[in-house]
C-alpha cells in the first residue's frame, strides 16, 4: 500500500515539518493510512457508523460496546500514544533519511520529549520498516558474514580475560549474517547464533532458490553448497577481486552498518540488534529513492505493526499484530 495524501506530499524536512504541523493535515494522512478507502470503521465491531468528535479529533461507534470511542492511532505503531502526530511524523522522517541513524536523544532534543521516549518511538518506527517477504529468489548472490562488538583494547581486562579465540562469539560478539541480490542491489539480514555451517548456509537455502550464483569468501563453513548452487569463492587471503567473483558489494554494507552503530548508536544490546538491522537494510535497499519516497514508504507500513512497551523490554511474549 503506498501513502495516500493530497498532492503536497513533503519532498523535504522543512516541507514535512510545516506540512505536519497542521493537524488537520495531519488527521488526513492518519485516516489514509489507516483506513485507505476513506470510510472510518470502528476497530472492535467494524461499523462504519461512527461520529466524529471534532474537538478532540475522535471517534465514537454507534453500537453499544466497550471501547466505543476511538483514534486513527488504533491499530497501527502509534496506538495508546500520548505523543502527537506531528511529532511522530517527523521522527519517521528524522529514522527514514538519515544515512547513519538518528539517536534517542537526538530526537529528544529535536521533538522536545524524553530520551525514554524518543527510544521508544524509534523502535516503534523500526517496526514498521521490517521487510516481511519472504519468497525465494533467483540469482547472482553475495554472502558473507560480520562480527559486531566492541574492540577488545577498549574492553575492561576482565572481560577480556574472558575473549577466546579470535575474539569473535568466543569475545562475546554477535553474529550477523547478510545476503546481497546483485541484480536489485538490495540486502538481507539476520542476526544469528554462530558461523557453523549448518547456521550460515541454512539461511542461504531459505532464501535463495537451487541453481542460483553464490560468492563467498573461503570460509569453511560455506563449503558444501556446491550440491545445489553454482558456489563461487574469493580467498582473501591472495587477493580481493577475480573477475566478477568477489564479496566486495556486502562488505561495502558492513561498514555502513558498522558506522551506524559505533558513531551513532555507540552500544546495542543484542537482544535489540536485529531491530537496528531492520533499519540500516530499510534505508540500503531504499537508498536510490528520494526522502519524500522513503518517508512514504515507512509511513505505508505502520498499520498492523504496533510495538509495546513490554514487548520491547522482553518482558512479555510478542502479541498478536493481527487485526482484529
Amino acid at each position: 500500500m503506498l501513502l495516500v495524501m493530497d498532492a503536497n506530499i513533503p519532498t523535504t524536512l522543512h516541507e514535512a515539518i510545516s506540512y505536519f504541523s497542521n493537524l488537520d493535515n495531519c488527521m488526513r494522512t492518519a485516516i489514509a493510512l489507516r483506513w485507505p478507502d476513506g470510510k472510518v470503521a470502528c476497530p472492535t465491531c467494524g461499523s462504519t457508523e461512527v461520529i466524529l468528535l471534532a474537538t478532540r479529533r475522535i471517534w465514537k461507534c454507534k453500537t453499544k460496546h466497550p471501547k466505543q470511542q476511538f483514534s486513527a492511532k488504533v491499530g497501527i505503531i502509534f496506538e495508546d500514544s500520548p505523543i502527537g502526530l506531528d511529532k511522530w511524523f517527523t521522527a519517521i522522517w528524522l529514522i527514514s533519511n538519515c544515512k547513519n541513524g538518528v539517536s534517542s536523544c537526538e530526537v529528544a532534543r529535536a521533538l522536545g520529549v524524553t530520551q525514554k521516549t524518543g527510544w521508544f518511538m524509534l523502535h516503534r518506527i523500526r517496526k514498521a520498516m521490517q521487510d516481511g517477504t519472504f519468497e525465494k529468489a533467483i540469482g547472482d548472490f553475495e554472502v558473507d558474514e560480520s562480527f559486531i562488538g566492541g574492540a577488545a583494547r577498549f574492553m575492561h581486562k576482565n572481560k577480556k580475560a574472558k575473549i577466546t579465540g579470535t575474539g569473535g562469539t568466543g569475545g562475546g560478539k554477535a553474529v550477523v549474517m547478510g545476503l546481497l541480490d546483485r541484480k536489485t542491489k538490495k540486502i538481507r539480514l539476520r542476526h544469528v547464533a554462530d558461523t557453523s555451517g549448518p547456521t550460515l548456509q541454512g539461511f542461504i537455502r531459505e532464501y535463495v532458490q537451487g541453481g542460483s550464483y553464490i560468492f563467498s569468501d573461503a570460509w569453511r563453513s560455506y563449503n558444501g553448497l556446491d550440491a545445489d548452487y553454482v558456489h563461487q569463492v574469493i580467498d582473501h587471503a591472495e587477493s580481493y577481486v577475480n573477475g566478477n567473483i568477489h564479496t566486495n558489494g556486502i562488505e561495502n554494507f558492513w561498514s555502513l552498518l558498522k558506522r551506524g552503530l559505533k558513531g551513532t548508536y555507540v552500544s546495542v544490546e543484542p537482544f535489540h540488534l536485529f531491530r537496528y538491522l531492520d533499519e540500516q537494510a530499510f534505508r540500503y535497499n531504499e537508498r536510490k529513492n528520494d526522502d519524500g519516497g522513503r518517508f512514504a514508504l515507512t509511513l505505508s507500513q505502520i498499520v498492523g505493526r504496533r510495538l509495546t512497551y513490554k514487548e520491547l523490554t522482553g518482558k512479555n511474549e510478542p502479541a498478536d499484530e493481527s487485526l482484529s
